[in-house]
């Protein structure tokens, strides 16, 4: 903050003591503007917060200067219990769907709603539940752990990020338009938050059957157990490779078709 405050008064033309306390004060305020993130691991396999961790090019000057993470059990030494309570945030990221028999989550996830400005449900078992929904319980570390739901049917949700895992871009857009308040931009991602039940036929029903589809192929690239293949140019599904993440959906570019903004643009 020093060298902040610093730089913004140009010290080395003018003393110290010249400097008012307004100056001073303002730059102060800019240092604190920084958006404060939070990272939420529910039920899942970490495999998202790997988007975070794998110091890609894209991510590590946005996470390193550009925001402060102030929680996190994998990505800040930061943990929340009675005795520290937890910060609030203006972003956070949910991994993973939640336990309805883990008293812990629930409970967290909750506080969560309160502390954040945004809630993120961060991949795809956060925004869909994923394969988790075929859970049946009986696992020999938890037996009792066997209901798992996307984030959205417990609290509140504003964004929803498509991906298993999400892709740094997708992650680094994500921040950085928070950080500029352009929300419109962030639009595609706040349609996705009803979107609770995921299975690849709805390229075929919601796409293709609409004659929507252009060919391009990202459904088939972003399938991450290549359920999805290209024939004739049209996406085709393998139901027996298919475990329900809705990614391929989701990245589609005509699945979100904004007709109510095209109509604005256009004076329509």
């Amino acid at each position: 903050m020093l060298a902040r405050i610093k730089e913004f008064l140009g010290m080395e033309a003018k003393p110290k003591e010249e400097a008012s306390q307004q100056e001073v004060e303002k730059v102060a305020e800019e240092e604190k503007a920084k958006p404060r993130i939070g990272y939420i691991h529910l039920s899942g396999c970490t495999g998202d917060a790997m988007s975070l961790t794998e110091n890609y090019d894209i991510l590590a000057p946005l996470l390193t200067e550009m925001v402060d993470i102030v929680y996190g059990q994998t990505l800040a030494d930061v943990w929340w219990d009675d005795e520290n309570p937890m910060p609030e945030m203006d972003l956070a990221l949910v991994e993973g769907s939640v336990c309805l028999q883990d008293e812990h989550s629930m409970k967290e996830l909750l506080e969560v709603r309160e502390k954040a400005g945004l809630v993120v449900a961060f991949g795809s078992c956060a925004a869909t539940g994923c394969f988790t929904r075929y859970s049946r319980g009986g696992q020999q570390a938890n037996p009792r752990h066997e209901s798992f739901v996307p984030v959205a049917d417990v609290v509140k949700v504003d964004l929803a990020m498509p991906g298993c895992p999400p892709s740094p871009e997708i992650i680094a857009k994500t921040v950085v338009a928070v950080i500029n308040g352009d929300m419109d931009y962030l639009q595609p991602m706040m349609d996705l938050v009803g979107y609770t039940e995921a299975c690849g036929c709805d390229l075929q029903l919601k796409v293709v059957n609409q004659a929507l589809c252009i060919g391009c192929g990202t459904c088939a690239m972003s399938c991450p157990t290549r359920a999805v293949g290209m024939t004739d140019g049209r996406p085709e599904l393998n139901e027996d490779r298919c475990v329900k993440c809705g990614i391929c959906y989701t990245q589609c570019p005509r699945s979100w078709w904004p007709a109510e903004r095209i109509n604005m643009d256009l004076g329509l």
